[in-house]
């Protein structure tokens, strides 16, 4: 044998050597990290092995019998936590125990969905321990939802459900780019189908996204319990994502956001939205059939499309509008609003709904009066509370229940 071929066969074994000690090595550290094997060759999940990969978890939020909520949070290493409710108007202090978990128990003064966060150290987060989030741009709140005695319309009943879609749509108004909504359609009803349908445009809150309305204002299980309890038509009911500058900016077709202005999504609305509904969607067509509600600045935007288009929305619904001192006036005498001899001539609901303790409560009694003085038909519904989903619900059923009636 020559030395050149001593030396390839040497060269082979030692490559093999090195290739079955790595496998080996690969074999010992993967059995090490799984449950240990049976004779069978299957896998079993002993406790030794449940408890280390699942530890034992902090149950958060615990509905309690007596109607009380307990939260908790484990942080070992926090100095002080804090519960930031939407059930009480300041923060409450957490006491933490010798294992670390921060816990307190509190009593809504009545059965809700609420919004909530845990303040630690300074720094707000969600309950890593509860799974329904608030969807939102900014903050990352959680939600508690407290059940009464008997189930309420916001509450999942067993009738027939209607189902909640995301789609897509090209949007040129917006600088070419590709925009979200939801949409929710009743049960049985299919978009090819014979069955049209009327439709509302539901836009939502400030930093809120298309999502809001339907994981926080149950606006799907809302209409789904007043259908078929008799309470509300049949409806689509199409919610917008009607803040496109998060996306415009990061296309480059956008340099800032401009919030409080209107005519974007007033304009995306009109030619983008409306269109993209009325051909993939059988639905009615014309003003009676067509109604547009939001809250807070969504309000605003819904006064802005829907008053600015009374030949194409006869129902305007405003859920604690984002209006400020008397800009409505302005509105109606500069082109913004149509004027309030159409608004009262074209539509059939004007709802304004706004809490006594909502801090734009002012701006909604002062457009409520001017409305009045000018003899435009339309109802002002001012109930207890503030700037919160609780009251948002509140208004959707309301409003629903007038809804193309």
């Amino acid at each position: 044998m020559t030395t050149t071929m001593t030396r390839n066969i040497l060269k082979t074994m030692n490559r093999h050597m090195i290739l079955a000690v790595t496998a080996l090595a690969v074999a010992a550290t993967c059995a090490a990290q799984t449950p240990q094997a049976t004779g069978s060759g299957e896998q079993r999940l002993t406790p030794e092995v449940m408890a280390r990969l699942f530890p034992a978890p902090v149950v958060s939020p615990e509905y309690n019998a007596d109607g009380s909520v307990t939260f908790r949070l484990k942080a070992p290493d926090a100095s002080a936590v804090e519960l930031e409710c939407q059930m009480f108007s300041a923060n409450t202090p957490m006491q933490k125990d010798g294992n670390g978990v921060w816990s307190v128990t509190v009593r809504p003064e009545r059965p809700d969905i609420y919004p909530y966060a845990f303040v630690v150290d300074g720094t707000k987060i969600a309950d890593p321990s509860n799974m329904y989030i608030f969807p939102n741009e900014g903050f990352k709140y959680s939600l508690a939802d407290v059940r009464g005695e008997a189930p309420s319309l916001q509450d999942v009943q067993n009738v027939p459900h209607g189902k909640v879609s995301y789609r897509f749509y090209h949007s040129e108004t917006c600088g070419g780019i590709e925009r979200p909504m939801c949409v929710y359609t009743p049960a049985g009803y299919d978009p090819a189908g014979d069955e049209k349908l009327p439709v509302l445009y539901l836009i939502h809150g400030m930093t809120d996204t298309y999502e809001t309305w339907f994981k926080v204002g149950r606006a799907n299980v809302i209409l789904d319990n007043m259908i078929a309890q008799g309470k509300a038509r049949r409806m689509i009911v199409v919610m917008p994502y009607a803040n496109p500058y998060p996306e415009m900016i990061k296309s480059g077709v956008a340099a800032t956001p401009n919030t409080l202005d209107t005519d974007l999504v007033t304009a995306e609305i009109m030619d983008e939205v409306i269109p993209f509904i009325e051909s993939n969607y059988n639905v009615l067509t014309d003003a009676d059939n067509r109604a547009i509600a939001g809250f807070s600045l969504g309000g605003r935007q819904a006064l802005a499309c829907g008053l600015g288009n009374t030949d194409k929305f006869h129902w305007v619904c405003a859920y604690a509008p984002a209006i400020f001192g008397n800009e409505y006036e302005a509105n109606f005498l500069g082109g913004v609003y149509d004027s309030t001899k159409e608004v009262a001539d074209n539509l059939r609901l004007l709802f304004i709904g706004t809490g006594s303790d909502d801090f734009l409560i002012e701006a909604s009694r002062g457009l409520d009066a001017y409305l009045t003085a000018q003899g435009v038909e339309h109802v002002f519904y001012n109930p207890g509370g503030g700037h919160t989903w609780m009251n948002c619900r509140d208004y959707l059923e309301l409003t629903a229940e007038r809804l193309f009636r």
